[in-house]
């Protein structure tokens, strides 16, 4: 299955994205599976570059054109650990106060346009979803990095884009407290 990308500037991008009915279907798994392996290859700096993409960690079914709360994960983290999920129905049930960014910002596979600023999230969030990877219905504790990724997801299943979160008069500015990754 060969996925497009679409940008920020399609409408569809602001729509909040449906439920998805469990058991899964074929052609929802046949997605999911489609949206990992995009991941995993764009993470391969040769195909990245041969095939023109750019490498992300996360996508969302929305940005494939799909209105689902669906999204996939695919990164490995400081030990070498690789943090895989296929995330469908996910909900965040609990969140810390304090809250983190990224130093350098967030990027999204469909923003090509740079948004300079810090995007605030949760430090730490606690999620239920359920994981095609494994099969059933699963609690993620979520901190720092991990935590940002899966909020970055999270929001597009909801319209929303990490720029939006980025403070239009003082992109830069730190919240008290705030832990820069």
């Amino acid at each position: 299955m060969k996925l497009k990308i679409i940008k920020d500037s399609n409408p569809l991008m602001r729509n909040p994205s449906a439920e998805v009915p469990l058991p899964l279907s074929n052609e929802d798994r046949e997605l999911l599976d489609a949206m990992l392996e995009h991941l995993k290859l764009s993470q391969d700096e040769d195909y990245a570059k041969k095939h023109n993409i750019r490498a992300g960690v996360g996508l969302a079914a929305v940005q494939v054109g799909i209105l689902k709360r669906m999204f996939v994960v695919y990164y490995h983290d400081e030990e070498g650990k690789e943090i895989s999920y296929q995330i469908v129905n996910p909900k965040i049930i609990e969140t810390s106060v304090k809250k983190c960014a990224l130093s350098g910002g967030e990027g999204c596979l469909s923003v090509d346009e740079p948004h300079e600023g810090l995007t605030h999230r949760y430090f730490k969030i606690n999620m239920e979803a359920f994981d095609a990877l494994q099969n059933k219905k699963i609690h993620i504790v979520a901190r720092g990095y991990d935590a940002v990724v899966l909020q970055h997801e999270y929001d597009h299943l909801d319209g929303k884009f990490f720029y939006d979160r980025i403070d239009k008069n003082n992109p830069m500015k730190q919240l008290d407290g705030e832990v820069l990754l």
